[in-house]
């Protein structure tokens, strides 16, 4: 699975790339169909403390797979997300496995 990385309005991180590219690798290993991940981590102005944002789209058969955070850190953001597109792999393996 190849990963792509964007940072929106602010600067890189070699860390949050480690960590983002260990997490994907997590999946890919559990989901040996993945293709490709798109990483975008945005800074929004958010008055209520949040606006860490971390976009994820996976290209695998069929349609596309997204997941969206926004939490007051960066790390809980990935997180999240990552939480969230495994159950969406998770659904779409199940129905995978009865066609």
């Amino acid at each position: 699975m190849t990963i792509e990385i964007h940072y929106v309005q602010m600067s890189t991180s070699d860390s949050m790339n480690e960590l983002v590219t260990q997490k994907l690798n997590k999946l890919a290993k559990k989901y040996d169909w993945l293709i490709r991940a798109q990483v975008h981590f945005k800074l929004d102005n958010d008055p209520s403390g949040n606006g860490k944002i971390c976009e994820i789209e996976l290209s695998a058969p069929g349609p596309r797979i997204f997941a969206k955070s926004n939490t007051d850190d960066f790390e809980k953001s990935l997180n999240q997300t990552i939480h969230e597109l495994d159950g969406q792999l998770r659904k779409k393996k199940t129905i995978m496995k009865k066609h």
